[in-house]
């Protein structure tokens, strides 16, 4: 059988092969399958069905997928989708937010196939990117960007211009916003794909996202203004956020202002299947993960409260593990399900589009969200890229945390990661 041509995003090759039909996995994108099922043609109820899962370590198994029980016989066997749970079978968010999420859920499984494919590797070729280069991108304060940054963010990007429901997009792969359309009654903030650089060693990534409303009292400035102030605004205003976990599930984990809930993506339909509604964080966990090699660069407090917390001498009596991956996407996830905090005690992540998104995440699982002193939702943000430390994590875990006064890296002795 002969190999197919060779296909192109933005110029740049995507080259595929036949795999023999015996072999061929269950597709991400069933044939068929509508790119959007308009509001008036979803049925008053969503229509359940019982999707083919495999168990996975740390989620629920298929036959315990969350449903209705008033939905007929199969009670809580049966499952909801991503698109059914948004459109009134958990929250009815409205038709618009509706058709926005269907479009990002779109996009992250083409990102999700992307990150995953064994052809990634060669974007580094047709791009001027090196694979590697770190620093920073300009004066601009954003990370040098690596080839498969590029293309998620373009993924994205096309997919919000297809949904005709945002007025302008804010990426840590552009030094200033996108402005898409006047009438678009949503502002979207996202991180396409953070930890990208850690794609060739097949470390988990994740993409972060945020969702506001357009400032309508802005219409009358300039497009470039308007476009800056519809993405600088607090984290308290915030109407959605969300990431997207791609590791061995890939996971769709958002909030809509009433709880945390995440979808896990069942790749024999090409739904996002919600596997952990209403998560809620331990009130405290027995990990913290940091980059602790940088320990004799830290602040005494932030070193007083992990010497103290390891040895099993902190307000929890037991001796906590580290744990990190070094890709926030992953170590947050984590963080979320068993409890504890992790951390970046300098001036690292930016505001926008990473710290806002998941401090409203874990904040609606009943955590913290913190600069180390000040609660990151509160805090104004004055520059797209803008950095800051963040400590996200359990209530009581943040909480002893922050008992310890000085915990903010403010020497920064000049390295990449």
């Amino acid at each position: 059988m002969k190999p197919q041509k060779s296909h192109t995003y933005n110029n740049m090759p995507l080259p595929t092969t036949i795999t023999p039909p015996s072999l061929c996995p269950a597709p991400i994108f069933p044939p068929n399958h509508p790119h959007f099922l308009p509001r008036n043609q979803f049925p008053p109820r969503p229509i359940f069905h019982r999707p083919r899962m495999a168990t996975l370590s740390g989620f629920i198994a298929g036959s315990q997928l969350v449903g209705s029980s008033g939905s007929g016989g199969g009670g809580d066997n049966e499952a909801r989708t991503l698109i059914e749970y948004v459109g009134g079978g958990g929250v009815d968010v409205g038709d618009d937010l509706v058709l926005l999420i269907h479009h990002l859920q779109y996009a992250c499984k083409k990102i999700a196939a992307l990150v995953a494919s064994p052809f990634n590797s060669t974007l580094g070729k047709h791009t001027g990117f090196a694979a590697g280069t770190g620093g920073s991108a300009g004066g601009s304060g954003r990370d040098a960007p690596k080839p498969l940054d590029i293309v998620s963010n373009e993924i994205i990007l096309s997919s919000l211009r297809s949904s005709g429901k945002v007025a302008v997009m804010a990426s840590e792969e552009d030094d200033t916003p996108t402005w898409i359309r006047d009438d678009g009654p949503f502002v979207v903030v996202t991180d396409p794909l953070d930890g990208s650089r850690n794609i060739d060693a097949s470390i988990p990534t994740g993409t972060i996202f945020g969702i506001y409303r357009r400032l309508e009292e802005l219409d009358h400035l300039p497009t470039e203004e308007k476009a800056l102030l519809n993405s600088l605004q607090t984290g308290t205003r915030l109407v959605a956020s969300g990431y997207v976990l791609y590791s061995s599930a890939t996971i769709f984990c958002t909030s809509f202002g009433s709880g945390t809930h995440a979808f896990t993506l069942d790749h024999s339909t090409g739904d996002f299947i919600l596997t952990h509604p209403s998560l809620k964080i331990p009130s405290r966990g027995q990990i913290y993960s940091v980059n602790d090699a940088r320990y004799f660069d830290w602040p005494d407090g932030l070193r007083l409260y992990i010497d103290t917390v390891r040895q099993g001498k902190g307000r929890y009596p037991k001796k906590y593990s580290a744990r990190y991956i070094c890709s926030l996407v992953a170590d947050f996830h984590r963080t979320l399900l068993y409890g504890g905090v992790t951390m970046n005690p300098r001036d690292h992540l930016r505001l926008v589009y990473e710290a806002n998104p998941l401090s409203f995440l874990v904040e609606q699982a009943g955590g913290k969200g913190s600069d180390g002193k000040n609660r990151i939702l509160s805090i104004q943000p004055v520059k797209l890229h803008q950095r800051l430390p963040l400590f996200l994590g359990s209530c009581e875990d943040m909480e002893e945390l922050e008992s310890y006064g000085n915990v903010q890296q403010k020497v920064n002795p000049g390295y990449e990661v």
